[in-house]
């Protein structure tokens, strides 16, 4: 099997559920690389808040997406689409196994459902039109929303300043609401059809791993990560500092909140993500080809699924649909027989 024949694998599930290490095993097994689908890890300087993959995990198998931006940038789904496909691409050149691990289920959409090709825009006027942005509120931009865009209000608003940003740029500078370009315009790619495998946990054992998970971000050294950022000229305010223990670890410095209070509301907060986590992937994945693993099973056992789903999809069964980049049926993956 070529480098170009394989699937992308995509391993998914909340927050704790041990993504990580399955997606490492599995990268060892089949000679892969990890591409990371974590809205938070692509931040320089942030490695404890974001439960990135260690030093001696990136040695054990390649990385793509750690590290690659400026804790002051925003970092949105479509950039993350078109970093992905490049990596891909490369992985694939390399012979190797494409796999995208994380739980921001939005970056796996940007690629399962591709982003419309935008229209020609003016830098200069679209970088203008951003400077009044940042002054205004969200409050004072709301009605502007809701006159331009009205199919896309409640979304818009939903969100932070750049969505509203970008709805109300897309719609000034073409004419035309960012709804409408949704519709009609063509996708800047094919969409991706990745082999799907969603770990799953019960409730009160995830919670059990979330809550040693914030307890050990601190033992290990979060606060003093957050001041770093911070001396570093990071803004308080920044996208990046806006994460669950970021946040936290911030009120610790500046005297509002206890380390133990602070944990106790990570704790707290990313529970309730984790809920909305399991809710996204059981509504928004396809109905169909998804392999749920038990993520409480030994990890080899975990692997063995793995390996016996591609066994079924190099046989041409109902493992999962290919993900339109060609190919005829193949050997079975390296490591099938563990």
């Amino acid at each position: 099997m070529t480098g170009e024949d394989r699937p992308v694998l995509a391993i998914v599930g909340p927050t704790a559920s041990g993504k990580t290490a399955l997606s490492i095993r599995v990268a060892e097994v089949l000679q892969g690389e990890v591409i990371s689908m974590d809205s938070r890890q692509i931040f320089r300087g942030m490695d404890i808040g974001t439960a990135k993959a260690t030093r001696e995990e990136r040695a054990r198998v390649p990385h793509h997406g750690l590290d690659i931006v400026d804790p002051r940038e925003h970092y949105s789904a479509a950039r993350f689409a078109e970093d992905a496909r490049r990596w891909i691409e490369g992985i694939r050149g390399r012979d190797r196994w494409p796999l995208l691990v994380g739980g921001t289920g939005f970056f796996l959409k940007a690629l399962t459902d591709p982003v419309f090709e935008e229209p020609p825009i003016d830098r200069e006027r679209r970088a203008r039109l951003r400077t009044w942005f940042e002054g205004r509120s969200k409050a004072e931009l709301a009605p502007w929303v809701e006159r331009l865009d009205p199919e896309r209000a409640e979304v818009a608003l939903a969100g932070g300043i750049h969505r509203i940003a970008r709805t109300l740029e897309v719609a000034l500078l073409t004419g035309r609401p960012l709804s409408w370009w949704h519709r009609n315009a063509p996708p800047v790619a094919p969409p991706l059809r990745p082999l799907i495998f969603r770990l799953a946990l019960p409730r009160e054992e995830l919670y059990g791993r979330i809550n040693r998970r914030a307890r050990a971000m601190f033992d290990s050294g979060l606060v003093a990560e957050v001041a770093e950022l911070l001396e570093a000229g990071v803004p308080r305010d920044a996208p990046s500092m806006t994460g669950t223990g970021y946040r936290e670890a911030a009120e610790v410095l500046e005297g509002s909140l206890s380390v133990e209070e602070a944990i106790d509301r990570v704790q707290r907060v990313t529970r309730r993500y984790a809920r909305r986590q399991e809710t996204w992937f059981r509504h928004q994945l396809p109905e169909e080809g998804v392999e749920v693993i038990d993520a409480s099973l030994l990890l080899e056992d975990q692997l063995r699924q793995v390996l016996l789903r591609l066994k079924r999809w190099s046989a041409g069964g109902t493992g999962g649909a290919r993900d339109g980049v060609g190919g005829q049926k193949s050997n079975p993956p390296p490591g099938e027989s563990t």
